[in-house]
C-alpha cells in the first residue's frame, strides 16, 4: 500500500488527476440529471476557513445541457485565469448548496 505524496487538496475530486473537458461533462451531467441547477463560481484562495466564493453570474436555471454550463465555466475561467473556479449544485427542495468541485486552478500557483 503507498501512502499519497503531501501536497495540497482541496474539495471534493481534489486527490484525482485535473479533470478534462470529458469528464467534467460527465460531472455536470450528473448535476443535471439529478435536478440540481448549477452555478459557476470562482475565489482568488481555496483556503479551508474561506467559505465565501463570488458566483459568476446567476446560477443556470434554465440549463439543459452540459454545453450551456461548460460555456460559462470557460468563460469564468477566460476572465478569471488566476483564480479557483467551482461547479455548484445547488438543490431547490433542500434550498441548499448539495455538491461542489474545483474544475479549474490557477496555473500561476504552481497546480
Amino acid at each position: 500500500m503507498q501512502t499519497l505524496p503531501k501536497e495540497r487538496r482541496y474539495e471534493t475530486l481534489s486527490y484525482l488527476p485535473p479533470l478534462s473537458d470529458a469528464q467534467m461533462g460527465r460531472q455536470i451531467q450528473y448535476i443535471l440529471d439529478q435536478g440540481y441547477f448549477p452555478a459557476v463560481e470562482f475565489s482568488e484562495v481555496s483556503e479551508p476557513e474561506q467559505h465565501y466564493w463570488t458566483m459568476w453570474k446567476l446560477p443556470l436555471f434554465n440549463a439543459k445541457s452540459v454545453r450551456e454550463v461548460m460555456d460559462e465555466v470557460n468563460a469564468c475561467r477566460s476572465d478569471y485565469r488566476d483564480c479557483f473556479v467551482r461547479i455548484v449544485g445547488f438543490d431547490n427542495v433542500k434550498q441548499c448548496q448539495v455538491l461542489s468541485f474545483i474544475i479549474h486552478k490557477p496555473n500561476s500557483r504552481g497546480f
